[in-house]
Parts: C-alpha cells; sequence; structure tokens
C-alpha cells in the first residue's frame, strides 16, 4: 500500500495533520490555502566513517584505599589530602610504644628459650659421652635429646614471635603502595585507626586512566567482526568527548572487556586506555566514548530529524518541483550522528524538509527557507549540545 510515494504521502497526511486538512478546507473556500512555512536542506553526499557513540565513565587504572596492619593512634602525618606521592613515600606513623614493648618481651623470651637450648645441648652431649663408656643408660640419653628437640621446637616459636613484632612495630609506619595521587579524605593526626578496617586516604594513578562503557551483545558482535578486518580489537579507534562537548586530543584503545555479559543488562563492560598526560581526566568524569569503525564512500546523508516513521516504513518529505511537497519512502541505515545513511530511495539531488513537518501534507504549497547543517546543528560527530550525566549506565 505504501510503495507509492503518493498514496504514503496522503496517508501521513491524514494521520498527522487531520487539523491542517479541516483549515484548509475552509482556506479554499477563503481564497486557497497559504504556503506551509519549512526548512529545508539539500542531501549530504560524502565519505563516511561509521562511528557508534556510548556512554562512558572515567576510571583510574588503580585505585587503592590504604589501611593499616596494626591498630592505633596516629602520631605524624607526612602528607597532605590530594597530594601526589611516590612508591614506598611515609605517609602516617601510628603510635609504635607498645609494639616496641611487644618486640623487647619477644625478644628477651627467645634470648631465654635460646640459653634453656644451650644448656640442653651441652647436658646431652655429656650425656653421650657417658653412654659410650656404659655410664648411663640408653633411656637417659633418649629422654635428654627429648629435652633438646623440645627445646628447639621453643626457640623456633619465640623466633616467630620476635619476627612477628618486628613486623608490627615496622607497620607502624605507613608507606604509599604505589606512585600516584592521594584523595582529600585523608584522616587527620590523633585518629584512632583499627587495623584493615579503618581506610587513612585513598589513592589511585591517572595516567594512563581508563575509559569504562558498555555494549550490547550485537554490538560486541558487529565490533568483533569489524576487529577481524582490521587487525583486531586493539586496534579500533577510541575518541573521548567530554561533558561541556569538547573532544578529548588523544586516541585511546580498547585494552579489556568483562569475561561474560552482565546477567540483568545484557550489556558486555569494556574499557579503553588513554594517555593522561596533562591530568585533564579524572576519575569520575564521564563522557562519550566513540567507537570509529569503517568508512562508507560516497554516503547518502539524512538529518534524522527529516526522518518520520509510520507502519514500519521510513519516509522524508522533500521539496519537488514548484515548491510542492512529495513524500518518499526511503531504506535506511547506520545511525551516524545526526544523519541516517540512507541505502536507498535518494539522491544527492534531492531537497529535505528538517522543520514544519508536522502540518506537513503531500502536494501542499511549500514556503522554503534553505538551510545549512551549522546553522541546524548536525553533525555526523554526533550531538553534545544536550549531554546528560543522567543518561548514562552505571558502572561497577
Amino acid at each position: 500500500m505504501f510503495e507509492n510515494p503518493k498514496g504514503l504521502g496522503v496517508f501521513v497526511a491524514v494521520i498527522f495533520a487531520l487539523g491542517t486538512l479541516l483549515a484548509g478546507c475552509g482556506d479554499k473556500q477563503a481564497g486557497g490555502a497559504r504556503p506551509t512555512a519549512v526548512k529545508a536542506m539539500n542531501v549530504l553526499r560524502q565519505d563516511t566513517p561509521i562511528t557508534h557513540v556510548y556512554a562512558g565513565q572515567i576510571m583510574g587504572t588503580d585505585e587503592v584505599k590504604i589501611q593499616s596492619r596494626v591498630s592505633g593512634n596516629i602520631v605524624e602525618k607526612y602528607i597532605v589530602g590530594g597530594q601526589s606521592v611516590a612508591a614506598g613515600q611515609p605517609l602516617y606513623r601510628i603510635d609504635s610504644r607498645q609494639y616496641e614493648s611487644a618486640l623487647l618481651q619477644a625478644q628477651a623470651n627467645l634470648a631465654q628459650s635460646e640459653a634453656t637450648l644451650n644448656n640442653a645441648r651441652t647436658d646431652l652431649s655429656r650425656y653421650q659421652q657417658l653412654y659410650a663408656s656404659a655410664a648411663v643408660s640408653e633411656q637417659t640419653l633418649a629422654t635428654q635429646q627429648a629435652q633438646v628437640n623440645a627445646y628447639e621446637a621453643v626457640v623456633a616459636a619465640n623466633t616467630a614471635l620476635v619476627r612477628q613484632a618486628q613486623e608490627n612495630l615496622d607497620d607502624t609506619v605507613i608507606y604509599a603502595p604505589m606512585s600516584g595521587q592521594l584523595s582529600v579524605d585523608d584522616v587527620a593526626m590523633g585518629t584512632f585507626v583499627s587495623a584493615g578496617t579503618t581506610t587513612l586516604v585513598s589513592m589511585g594513578t591517572s595516567d594512563p586512566i581508563f575509559a569504562q562503557f558498555s555494549l550490547s551483545e550485537n554490538e560486541y558482535l558487529d565490533l568483533v567482526a569489524q576487529a577481524a578486518k582490521t587487525g583486531g580489537i586493539g586496534a579500533t579507534i577510541v575518541e573521548l568527548t567530554l561533558s561541556n562537548g569538547s573532544k578529548y586530543p588523544i586516541i585511546g584503545q580498547i585494552v579489556t572487556s568483562d569475561r561474560a555479559l552482565a546477567a540483568q543488562t545484557g550489556t558486555l563492560t569494556v574499557k579503553a586506555l588513554f594517555d593522561n598526560p596533562d591530568g585533564l581526566l579524572l576519575p569520575g568524569m564521564f563522557a562519550r566514548v566513540s567507537l570509529i569503525g569503517d568508512t562508507i564512500p560516497n554516503a547518502v546523508l539524512v538529518p534524522e530529524r527529516a526522518v518520520q516513521q509510520l507502519l514500519g516504513k521510513s519516509f522524508v518529505m522533500l521539496v519537488g518541483e514548484n515548491n510542492k511537497a512529495v513524500a518518499r519512502t526511503i531504506t535506511l541505515g547506520e545511525k551516524v550522528g545526526s544523519y541516517y545513511v540512507v541505502k536507498d530511495g535518494l539522491d544527492a539531488s534531492d531537497i529535505v524538509v528538517v522543520e514544519g513537518l508536522t502540518t506537513l501534507q503531500e502536494g501542499g504549497d511549500l514556503a522554503v527557507t534553505m538551510v545549512t547543517a551549522d546553522e541546524m546543528g548536525f553533525s555526523i560527530e554526533g550531538d553534545t549540545s544536550n549531554f546528560n550525566t543522567r543518561e548514562l549506565t552505571p558502572t561497577k
């Protein structure tokens, strides 16, 4: 029924402009309908890279919560929040007095057990000589040997306690596990911290940095198919557009993906890596992640705004001869920024209506104002003017 463009236009007019038709009848009775004011532009034809855009979030490559291995009050603080630190740099010192006492006690116990062991070994040596001359029984010698073995076990246990006490004392100074930048929510001096529970400060590295986003199952399969032609997923060009609409100047690459689709959303989490030498990208930022795919040569492009849908069909309204409205059924391909790639139905000589469609009917007279893509804000790179972080899919 809708293969005839004229018939399609009439049906569209009936559905979407019934009021206009009725008003038009009245106007004709009064002396003729006025032309409908519309904005229109030429169909584009150009080489077009296929770009897929996703909502992403910036994440540090390493994020660490620094906690103490021992409990106590912080008595020295060597850093301030937000500071950049090097691996191995001291950050805090915990009151060490109880750990020094524990070490001294462990060392004393070890010294006592070593003295007892030395005495037992001396007695064992004497008993061995006496046993050789049949002056003591074999049982006496065996008993003394057992005593020596027991004292050796005590010395080994006390040695371990000394090592543990020394480690606890060493752990009263907390060091940076890596190079990076500290968060500003560091604890104050005098705070009591519990071993393995209290977070003293968090830190991370931001050069390079990740942009994390999610792909649907079909998008993932398409990406793999494209990567097979271009040298692997790692060769896919990845670009970032920041929340203010500016484009990040450094190209990234996909470096890792989750092992399975998320059960609840059916999407695959993917990370792209970007160099961040100036620290412009901060963990927690939101950005548009663009994957640049194959280029379609001489693609015909029509603005998304010009395309209307009806009963599974896609159509546009054209400016025909004598400025008459003409409906045209089209076959859509990929969406690229503000445009659709048109597989069939249009050529570069066509002029499409991009504004004023709500009251338009096929065959009607048009008062046409020609506009450009720049004037309408159209771009094959996507629309970033309405960037909204609430649209972003939460990342884990």
